[in-house]
Order: structure tokens, then sequence, then C-alpha cells
């Protein structure tokens, strides 16, 4: 295999850092386990973000989110780990992170989970008629 899952997270350099913009990052492929009974759960992260200074690199991200694939956590602790650890890579203006499980015993489970950079204001809404 050419590749493996691996928790290194790389960035690269934001071509537009004088401007908010948004970026959206859809993985509807998520894995981990149930850390009860040892069963696959399975989610679709939506990350979106405004970055400052860095942009995350998606075959990183996407060896990072293949690394859980085998390690137990409960959802919200899942959701805030990998909040916790894109927002260490890339330190964006702000970033919120989607996980949309899917059902177990009847019951789904969606967890969002934010970060804010100190004094960053989300710009105002144009509305356009």
């Amino acid at each position: 295999m050419s590749t493996k899952p691996g928790k290194e997270l790389e960035t690269f350099d934001n071509p537009h850092p004088d401007r908010d913009y948004r970026v959206h990052i859809r993985m509807p492929e998520f894995t981990c386990l149930c850390p009860k009974t040892g069963q696959p759960d399975f989610a679709i992260l939506d990350m979106e973000y405004v970055p400052d200074r860095l942009c995350i690199e998606l075959k990183a991200l996407k060896l990072y989110v293949w690394s859980f694939r085998d390690e137990g956590g409960f959802h919200e602790d899942i959701t805030n780990r990998i909040l916790d650890d894109l927002v260490a890579a890339c330190q964006p203006r702000f970033m919120r992170l989607t996980a949309e499980f899917n059902v177990r015993g009847g019951i789904y489970t969606r967890v969002v989970a934010e970060h804010r950079a100190p004094g960053w204001r989300e710009p105002g809404i144009v509305d356009l008629p």
C-alpha cells in the first residue's frame, strides 16, 4: 500500500491571507470504533473554516481522518479532538466541525464544535436582491 493512515496534518500558505473566505470540506467516509462495543461507527464530517496564514492540505487530512478507523471514542470526544488537532495545525480565524454519526440503536448523533480566534468577528452577511 503506497499510503497509510497518519496523525500528521500538513498545511500550505494561504494564497489570500488578506481576505476572509470560507473553505468547506466534506468527509463522507469517516469511521471510528464505539468505545463500549468495539463496533464501527460511521459519520459524515463537515468542516468549514476561515483560514488565516495557513490552509489544511487535503491528502494529509484524508490520511489523518483514516487514522481514526481503529480508534475507539465517544462521538463528542472524537469531534472535539479532531477540531483541536486541525486548529493546532493551521490556526484559522474560525473553524466549525460538524460530525453526523449514522444511526445506532435508533439514535442519530450530531456534534458541532467551533473555534474562533481571539478578536476575530464574523463579517456581516451580504444580502443581494
